[in-house]
């Protein structure tokens, strides 16, 4: 059994870190610390589509690009199972072969998988799976609350992490105006409301979007969502 104070300790190791790269790497090497797992591999995950596209992942060799990997969650009941339960699955054996997708059929080919959700609040934006374990580990119903646990501290840190860069990234005003969009006004009643032309707020709304990485304005309003920037 893991306590509850150990695994907060550890999130305490990933908290420090300096950067979003950092970040991953150290909650994938904290992951593979505290439970027996030898590997780790990072999804992000969006509900629109049940696409999952792979990060990058920790493993005896060291750290590798998973950027090929995509997949739709569906194909795998597993993955499917841990993200619409909200609670990290475990598959072995036959129910393992069941329940995967090639995709997942990785590493040694011990036939084991542990599936762990990422949460941003209430909403899973990604997941940890391992391939592999620990010799003569025993995965139960205690460890696999313990993962999932894990899995829901390290979501807010990467939630308190993004609001800190977004909060320099947005200015007030572009943040002002995206939230708007997103409660349902148009152009015309945000520069009404706001007191300037509409020309300024269509720059506003040009500004966010390409410091959000977004293809549009649904889109850079779908990722202050997911950020928990707008709620």
């Amino acid at each position: 059994m893991i306590s509850h104070t150990t695994i907060q300790e550890h999130i305490r190791n990933i908290e420090i870190t300096s950067s979003h790269e950092e970040q991953l790497y150290k909650m994938l090497q904290e992951y593979i610390y505290l439970f027996p797992v030898l590997n780790a591999y990072l999804y992000r995950y969006s509900p629109l589509g049940y696409l999952s596209e792979g990060i990058f992942a920790y493993t005896q060799t060291g750290l590798i690009h998973i950027r090929e990997y995509r997949d739709d969650i569906r194909s795998s009941p597993i993955v499917y199972a841990a993200i619409s339960e909200g609670k990290a699955k475990y598959a072995s054996g036959l129910d393992y072969l069941k329940q995967t997708s090639s995709k997942y059929i990785i590493g040694s080919g011990a036939g084991t998988l542990i599936i762990v959700p990422i949460f941003l609040r209430s909403l899973v934006v990604g997941y940890i799976c391992s391939t592999e374990l620990d010799e003569g580990s025993i995965i139960d119903e205690e460890m696999l609350s313990e993962f999932t646990l894990y899995g829901k501290l390290i979501g807010r840190v990467i939630h308190k992490f993004n609001l800190k860069e977004d909060s320099i990234l947005l200015s007030k005003r572009e943040l002002e105006v995206m939230r708007k969009i997103a409660s349902g006004e148009n152009t015309k009643q945000m520069a009404a409301s706001l007191r300037i032309s509409e020309a300024t707020i269509n720059q506003y709304v040009k500004s966010a979007v390409k410091k959000l990485g977004a293809k549009n304005r649904s889109h850079a309003v779908a990722e202050l969502f997911r950020q928990g920037m707008i709620t």
